[in-house]
């Protein structure tokens, strides 16, 4: 229980912010916008160098307590950046980057072995099962790639979507993750991977090419590292991401924080994250499959969605970040709109407070999308209902706001479910 604690006490400190006495404007909104933009990607980055420090920590002496210890920082740093992700769908800095760290579902086959019912081939990525950690050179498509030495220029250059297939994810927190648990073999049952710590060990070693394994770690972590300073520097004064957002005006600036709320409540999150793995009760369909932390990322993006509209950002080391309000903005227009989406969003965190106990006293949630789970499913529904629900509010936010009419991300799985199953 101790991470969830941790989450509701951050949750409750940033609904709890305060904003400076007397009326906020647009600019002071979006300037706070930035500097909590700023402290999180920091946050992101610094639990990212606590985790090379874990992993150098197993490299060195590999056994299941340096391999827990890395599990465990992975988990951690996943929760500020998160919280990142309302930040994208409207600024085109953060979008055009996000596929480098967060990528997912990936084909695991490309990186390292499997189990014998993943299968040896797919007729759409013919990188499927490449598995670069056993073949220091390999064909596919036609190209012959050199992984001799395993670096971070080969994954981010090379493998990264090689082959123009999204699948073929070779970067980012997913493809660390598949490596320090590997596969969740439990489909809908209890579970999660279960890669043994003699994976990493070279002198005991299974799995087979423990020191191209470890390279591939290593070089991964560094690469996420870099990434993240990338957008650290993005969002610092006079960074690009800070240009961009000033670029658009007022009128445009705040367009961006509404279109990256509505977008991630509605198609990102209720969606494609959710609702098409519950439609399918497919559990290679949830966003930490490995792991089974699932509902702690889809917590926390909802926690995400709640700084940005009440202005405000607990640290990882307590400290707060707080401003001019979103809220603020939309109460000077018309109150009741204003408590109507307080209101809605705080619902919303419930929600997700639910499928979090539940994750945490009775089952993973790749177990609550299974087949037959009306339990389990319902309260997997209930959490997409009140983000549906929620976005309705956002778009009246808008209309308040008197921006121009804002196009939120959408999903076949909630517009179109008959697609899903074409």
């Amino acid at each position: 229980m101790r991470l969830i604690k941790s989450a509701l006490l951050s949750a409750s400190a940033v609904i709890m912010a305060s904003t400076a006495a007397g009326a906020a404007t647009s600019t002071d909104v979006l300037d706070n916008y930035g500097d909590i933009a700023l402290a999180i990607y920091e946050d992101s980055l610094a639990s990212a160098k606590d985790l090379k420090s874990a992993i150098d920590g197993l490299v060195a002496n590999p056994s299941e307590e340096t391999l827990a210890a890395a599990r465990q920082a992975w988990l951690a740093s996943r929760n500020p950046y998160q919280q990142s992700e309302v930040y994208r769908f409207g600024n085109a800095i953060v979008d055009d980057w996000e596929g480098k760290v967060n990528a997912w579902p990936l084909d695991e086959g490309m990186i390292d072995y499997t189990d014998a019912s993943y299968g040896v081939e797919s007729e759409e990525n013919p990188y499927y099962a490449a598995n670069v950690i056993a073949n220091p050179t390999f064909t596919a498509a036609g190209e012959t790639i050199d992984a001799t030495v395993i670096t971070a220029e080969l994954l981010a250059d090379q493998l990264q979507e090689a082959g123009e297939v999204e699948a073929n994810v070779a970067t980012g927190y997913h493809a660390i993750e598949f490596l320090l648990w590997g596969q969740d073999l439990n489909g809908t049952d209890a579970g999660a991977g279960t890669r043994p710590a003699t994976d990493f060990d070279p002198a005991n070693c299974t799995g087979g090419n423990c020191e191209r394994r470890i390279q591939y770690l290593q070089a991964a972590t560094d690469l996420l590292i870099s990434d993240l300073e990338d957008m650290v520097a993005n969002w610092k004064d006079g960074g690009d991401a800070r240009k961009e957002l000033a670029d658009k005006g007022e009128a445009g600036g705040v367009a961006t924080i509404l279109t990256g709320m509505g977008s991630l409540s509605y198609g990102e999150l209720a969606g494609e994250r959710m609702k098409l793995g519950l439609m399918l009760n497919d559990p290679e369909e949830e966003h930490d499959c490995f792991s089974d932390n699932t509902h702690m990322s889809h917590y926390y993006d909802v926690v995400g969605i709640n700084n940005v509209f009440h202005g405000g950002y607990t640290r990882i080391d307590g400290t707060e970040v707080s401003g001019a309000s979103l809220k603020e903005l939309i109460a000077a227009k018309d109150p009741a709109v204003a408590e109507e989406l307080e209101a809605k969003l705080a619902a919303s965190l419930a929600a997700f407070e639910a499928v979090n106990t539940r994750a945490e006293t009775v089952e993973a949630y790749d177990q609550m999308i299974g087949e037959g789970n009306a339990e389990g499913n319902a309260v997997v529904q209930a959490a997409i209902d009140a983000l549906i629900d929620q976005t309705a509010s956002i778009q009246r936010a808008v209309k308040v706001l008197e921006l121009e009419d804002i196009a939120f991300e959408g999903s076949d799985s909630l517009d179109n479910p008959s697609a899903v199953f074409q």
